[in-house]
């Protein structure tokens, strides 16, 4: 199962620079996409609904033009969740969830916490409430795939320009320790499974002159560990300041 994970930073956008097609030609189950910034009502065309995929979106309520999330499956899904029953975040468009028999696969974006005091509180709230619904979840006997656009890094390492600094987005002490106590407690970075070798990156905030930071990756819950293949970050094209992320797995939907 070839699972696929892209900030995209515009959907319509993506469709005119050719980033759609490249996607679904990829032979993906499963395409997970963050930051759409579109309403879906709007989206007409086989460019944005492909015959030979399932696609389903969950927009930021009050302005489309901000957040919203995707998720594209070959194969019809048993289930679609919208949201995580977090009050204060579900109308923002940052989760959609596909179910499917043994497995939930589910397409994040975390708020971001490059605002300000106030965009990292709202940032930390948001985690604070995940970390309490993974742990939830984690005992369940079913695999669950998180792929997103996370704004965390587990390791100075995972930035090329770090060196000991903390105001890298994703790198204060807060945001590290959220992570590295996400992975203590069973869950996976799926790509580090595959990939161990320093100067993967997956964001450049800055531009492609500034420093790299790996801060997208697929999360997977401790049943999965041993079903990851093969990861590779695509980075010979820039379709936003993400690049994809392609997770093969030993699983059949």
């Amino acid at each position: 199962m070839r699972v696929i994970s892209l900030v995209i930073e515009g959907l319509e956008q993506a469709a005119n620079t050719g980033c759609l097609a490249w996607l679904f030609a990829q032979d993906a189950d499963i395409i997970c996409l963050q930051d759409t910034r579109c309403a879906e009502h709007m989206l007409a065309g086989n460019v944005f609904f492909p015959d030979h995929y399932n696609p389903y979106f969950l927009d930021h309520y009050d302005d489309p033009r901000l957040n919203g999330v995707a998720i594209y499956c070959k194969q019809l899904p048993k289930a679609i969740i919208w949201g995580l029953g977090f009050e204060a975040f579900d109308a923002q468009g940052l989760y959609i969830q596909a179910d499917f028999d043994e497995i939930s696969v589910g397409s994040v974006l975390v708020p971001s916490g490059k605002g300000g005091p106030e965009a990292m509180a709202s940032k930390l709230d948001f985690l604070s409430q995940l970390s309490s619904h993974l742990e939830k979840v984690r005992h369940k006997r079913r695999g669950y795939i998180l792929c997103g656009g996370w704004e965390l890094m587990a390791h100075h390492a995972d930035a090329e320009d770090a060196g000991n600094s903390p105001a890298l987005p994703g790198l204060s002490p807060a945001e590290r320790g959220w992570l590295l106590d996400l992975y203590d407690s069973g869950y996976a970075d799926a790509y580090s499974l595959t990939d161990q070798e320093p100067g993967a990156y997956t964001w450049w905030p800055d531009g492609d002159d500034a420093g790299g930071l790996r801060t997208d990756t697929h999360i997977i819950s401790e049943l999965l560990v041993g079903r990851v293949e093969r990861g590779t970050i695509f980075d010979e094209q820039a379709f936003s300041h993400h690049a994809p992320i392609i997770i093969d797995y030993d699983l059949s939907l």
